[in-house]
């Protein structure tokens, strides 16, 4: 069973972050925040205008990396895994490798 987003929602996986302080300190899983970067795992097909026509999210593709806000989506649970479901005004940024 699958999910697929509607209107500009995006669905993400969130991306485990190091448990690991830079000094080798390893950090309980329990004192661990929840990591506030995700990866695109389906995007919907975008906002619909009041006259009907649908405007397609411009900068997201599926597979990128993305930053969100703290209470940011709800919590869904697909085949064991949950994902979060978010409307795409919630994402802050498109992470880029340097």
């Amino acid at each position: 069973m699958g999910l697929r987003p509607l209107g500009d929602r995006v669905l993400v996986r969130r991306v485990e972050e190091e448990n690991k302080t830079k000094s080798g300190i390893i950090i309980p899983d329990g004192n661990m925040e929840k990591p506030l970067t995700g990866k695109i795992v389906a995007i919907g097909p975008g906002k619909r205008h009041e006259s009907g026509k649908v405007f397609p999210i411009p900068d997201i593709k599926i597979g990128d990396i993305v930053l969100f806000g703290k209470y940011s989506g709800i919590e869904v649970k697909i085949n064991d895994e949950t994902l979060l479901l978010m409307n795409s005004d919630d994402l802050l940024g498109i992470m880029e490798e340097e």
